[in-house]
């Protein structure tokens, strides 16, 4: 339920204390790796990524959903975000807001799936971020340049947001780079790895032209607690402007009753097991081979298209 406080949902009170959280965890990391071995150090190394991909959920949370009332407040948020999650959380807004929720599954949908194309699945999902991350950078430039002029306040934000990100990276790097790499660098990266991963088997062999069976739902308890209810993902795309909170209340209630049964998952552990290794087929959500589009299908630029509209505007997060 949506409050009169500082925050517009009293659960982001959790998703404040968790991105503290995160940041205080780094900086123990920091000061704990050098008098860890080497194992100790691994597994200091797996916990920080682990927690950074919960970080990356939030990051995806707040580009749709701002955390306060207070402008203000959202703009300084956002900088502290985007300096524990290592990228601009504006930059979130153009490859997924606008293109992936825009034009899913099709040419203008940057993170489509049927862009990966390895015949063991199990690749597909590991690659898949290394076949978009240059195309999505590029495409985010573009968009950046173009906000300059249509929204001037969210492209001098996404500016802030940069300058706090690069500013500590290369402040770490100069004080102790091999730390740096340990506790920012890798953690950060297999987040952006992660939350782009998850897009993967969220999406492929679903039925982008349906009203409910675009998307796969995980409705395991301890997925969704460890994601702020990310495993309620056709929810997120039929009303992105839902808090995160109430995902399982919508999906009780919109998606449940009419999409296919196999969209719906209880454990995502084992689906994952089921396609990516044994047996590891591809397949649609009805069992059978995935029809993919020619492999000369190439993206379209969907940065020129969007237009300045209020749509527009509400797509752009908490910067409108």
């Amino acid at each position: 339920m949506e409050t009169k406080g500082i925050f517009r949902y009293r659960a982001d009170v959790l998703t404040l204390l968790t991105v503290l959280g995160c940041a205080a965890l780094m900086a123990a990391s920091w000061w704990a790796i050098p008098q860890l071995t080497w194992p100790w150090v691994v597994a200091v190394v797996a916990v920080n990524c682990c927690y950074q991909f919960c970080v990356a959920t939030i990051v995806h949370n707040t580009v749709h959903v701002p955390l306060f009332h207070s402008l203000l407040l959202n703009r300084m948020f956002q900088m502290l975000l985007s300096g524990v999650h290592g990228h601009p959380v504006s930059g979130f807004v153009p490859g997924h807001n606008l293109s992936h929720h825009k034009h899913l599954q099709t040419p203008m949908d940057s993170a489509r799936t049927t862009r990966a194309r390895f015949r063991w699945n199990i690749l597909n999902q590991a690659f898949f971020f290394f076949l978009l991350m240059f195309e999505i950078m590029a495409a985010e430039q573009r968009f950046v340049k173009k906000m300059r002029k249509v929204k001037p306040r969210w492209a001098r934000q996404y500016a802030m947001e940069a300058f706090v990100v690069f500013g500590l990276k290369i402040a770490l790097l100069i004080i102790d780079w091999k730390l740096a790499v340990l506790i920012l660098i890798i953690p950060n990266f297999y987040a952006t790895w992660g939350i782009f991963g998850t897009n993967y088997w969220q999406h492929d062999g679903c039925d982008h032209t349906h009203p409910y069976n675009h998307s796969r739902n995980f409705t395991g308890r301890l997925f969704n607690i460890l994601t702020f209810n990310n495993g309620y993902h056709a929810i997120h795309h039929m009303r992105p402007e839902v808090h995160w909170s109430l995902y399982p209340e919508y999906h009780a209630r919109e998606v449940k009753p009419h999409c296919h049964p196999n969209l719906d998952q209880p454990s995502l552990i084992a689906y994952l097991w089921r396609t990516h290794v044994w047996p590891g087929k591809r397949s649609d959500y009805l069992g059978n081979p995935i029809a993919m589009p020619p492999a000369e299908d190439f993206s379209q630029d969907w940065v020129a298209d969007v237009p300045d509209s209020p749509d527009t505007a509400i797509a752009l997060g908490a910067i409108q």
